[in-house]
């Protein structure tokens, strides 16, 4: 990303009982979400309206359930068969919406990021808590 302060790293986690209407609810929302300061430094900017860039990495271990004993189990992660389609079919929507500004990870490769949290914003959104 060229200016760190203007865009988002998505750590995207599938389930294994996500469907399109879930990637679809993701992308109107992430890239909507008012989380960027305006020039009165509230944070009242959308990811399209400050023309920031947007990393998709996929990360199953976002499904980790520690509930029982000391070793996470995955088990709600989505296999590959399934989450492969729905990861490709996010970073589309997105690339459609973000033309030349969005950047991904490789699905399953291990893969080693860095970066700059500018501030205290950390959201976690999951399509089946509509909150």
């Amino acid at each position: 990303m060229n200016n760190p302060t203007n865009g988002l790293v998505v750590l995207l986690g599938i389930e294994h009982i996500d469907s399109q209407e879930d990637v679809d609810y993701l992308v109107a929302k992430l890239l909507n979400l008012r989380i960027f300061n305006d020039a009165e430094g509230k944070m009242n900017l959308s990811l399209q309206e400050v023309q920031g860039e947007l990393l998709v990495v996929s990360q199953f271990t976002l499904h980790a359930s520690t509930k029982k004993g000391n070793r996470p189990s995955y088990i709600r992660a989505a296999r590959p068969e399934h989450a492969i389609p729905l990861y490709e079919s996010f970073i589309k929507s997105c690339q459609i919406l973000l033309p030349e500004k969005t950047n991904t990870g490789v699905f399953g490769a291990d893969m080693k990021i860095s970066l700059v949290n500018d501030g205290p914003v950390t959201i976690c959104m999951d399509s089946k808590n509509r909150e």
